[in-house]
């Protein structure tokens, strides 16, 4: 089994300078909102998914919707995820369902429901849709992971495509995680840093965009479960 990195790993003491390197990698550099070829949904139960989706298209960012999610192997679904008692469901039909609900065409919607994680909504949505005519992405993920997933779209797809996040944040026990306050919380500080490891650690296996530069510490606080 490949090692696997905690959601949550102990963030060593950082300057401000490095906490402001974290924040730019981790929650992606700030781009301005703008009308896209398509908006590509990363997998996930956070009703932020398909809620962000829906926000998207109604304000015309985009008419077409790439969604991704099979069943994660590592996630916990959200307490508000319908679908999450069932294993048969997979992340991808349920987000689909709030889509149709919320009114939008079935034929505006591509989907793969196969993946099982970041690297994988980006292979399998490949394989199966032409992004020949698209030439830049609305990315709907969590706000602490859009540096990783769009570091992993970049890997794989042509040079010059555009990625611009159109992220939400999260709460983990009545704990927002975001941009600006993620580092006044323990839990914050714990799901940001396991997040520049994740990043780390996947582009040294060629998964995503690896760094060109990288914190230099005084203790080695990667670590592995499984």
């Amino acid at each position: 089994m490949k090692p696997i990195i905690h959601k949550e790993i102990e963030m060593p003491e950082l300057n401000q300078e490095q906490l402001d390197y974290i924040t730019a990698l981790t929650f992606s550099e700030r781009n301005t909102v703008r009308k896209c070829d398509a908006i590509f949904v990363f997998s996930g139960t956070h009703p932020g998914h398909w809620e962000n989706a829906i926000d998207a298209y109604n304000r015309n960012l985009a008419r077409k919707i790439i969604v991704t999610g099979g069943r994660s192997v590592t996630a916990i679904a959200h307490p508000e995820w319908e679908g999450r008692r069932s294993p048969n469901v997979t992340e991808a039909s349920v987000i689909i369902s709030y889509l149709l609900e919320a009114g939008i065409p079935e034929e505006e919607i591509i989907y793969e429901d196969q993946s099982r994680n970041s690297l994988e909504n980006v292979i399998c949505a490949k394989d199966i849709i032409d992004f020949t005519s698209i030439n830049s992405l609305l990315v709907i993920c969590k706000s602490h992971a859009a540096g990783r997933q769009i570091r992993t779209l970049m890997k794989h797809f042509p040079e010059g495509m555009a990625f611009i996040p159109y992220s939400f944040d999260t709460k983990y026990r009545d704990t927002v995680v975001s941009r600006s306050c993620w580092m006044n919380t323990e839990i914050g500080r714990n799901r940001v840093w396991a997040e520049y490891l994740r990043i780390l650690h996947y582009g040294n296996l060629g998964h995503l965009v690896p760094l060109s530069n990288e914190l230099v510490l005084s203790q080695n606080k990667y670590q592995h479960q499984g």
